[in-house]
């Protein structure tokens, strides 16, 4: 193990465990006990949901797991409520073909908080992250109460503490590797506080840091031609985060992957004169 006072993940008969394909292989009660060890206990208190059964007091299901056997993927969806729809927190990990994990989705938000429509088109259809269609009006709304792009409502503020859980989970399964790959510029940064570092892609962020600097391409395209590339955007993490969502680039965002090594902190900070603001709106 990597982290002081971690051990490794067993069975409950005592067998070592070392991918998510092994732990999927498990029956349904045991799997729901291993992943259950990445939910933050904040969560679970905030929605009332019992951390021994993942139920609600009502005695309703609050938390899914769907870990299919011969596969090495897992998701969690929690909800405030089995009526409802929208997730609280959701999570998708995988095994990759070189022992290392992949995050390749971690939402959490505040089911209590409005609700912006971000994600949906002008018929109410999924627009997959906006890549079918943006809903201008909602991510407008959506950018003036302060949340980036394809966030539905405000986070919970609780990433920090569940990514301590994950990196735990990784390291006592043996790994020593995370990957991931952010989806919008804000995550980028937001993943680099937390010690990532690039596999693709720095060159890519430290352009756009150049960019956005007094006299800089990016700079001079904040000319208020629209609510998402106003002049003074290139200050905060939100606000170039939306002028890219806006297309403010010559290429599109892609191409990003991120590492981190477990217990290492890479130091990595492409946004060093960034303007202070609210932590973690987004999880």
């Amino acid at each position: 193990m990597r982290l002081a006072g971690n051990e490794a993940l067993v069975t409950s008969g005592g067998r070592p465990l070392h991918s998510l394909r092994e732990i999927n292989a498990l029956a349904a009660e045991e799997k729901e006990r291993i992943y259950g060890r990445l939910l933050p206990p904040r969560l679970l208190a905030y929605l009332d949901i019992v951390p021994d059964s993942l139920r609600g007091r009502d005695g309703l299901k609050r938390v899914g797991v769907i870990a299919p056997e011969g596969i090495g993927l897992v998701r969690l969806e929690v909800t405030a409520h089995p009526a409802l729809q929208d997730a609280v927190f959701f999570l998708e990990l995988a095994d990759t073909q070189f022992r290392q994990m992949e995050l390749s989705f971690c939402i959490i938000a505040d089911p209590r908080a409005p609700r912006f429509d971000v994600d949906r088109d002008s018929e109410g259809r999924d627009n997959l992250f906006a890549s079918l269609g943006r809903n201008r009006r909602e991510e407008e709304r959506a950018m003036k109460a302060g949340l980036f792009p394809n966030q539905t409502r405000r986070g919970l503020q609780l990433f920090g503490e569940f990514f301590v859980l994950f990196e735990r989970f990784v390291d006592a399964l043996g790994m020593e590797m995370i990957v991931a790959e952010p989806l919008t510029y804000d995550n980028a940064i937001r993943y680099e506080k937390y010690g990532f570092d690039y596999l693709t892609g720095k060159r890519l962020m430290l352009e756009i840091d150049r960019g956005f600097q007094p006299g800089g391409v990016l700079f001079r395209r904040l000319d208020g031609s629209s609510p998402f590339r106003m002049p003074g955007m290139e200050r905060t993490v939100r606000g170039r985060s939306w002028a890219i969502h806006d297309g403010i680039m010559d290429e599109p965002w892609d191409g990003v992957r991120i590492y981190k090594m477990v217990g290492v902190h890479a130091g990595v900070d492409t946004f060093p004169g960034r303007e202070p603001e609210m932590e973690e709106v987004r999880g």
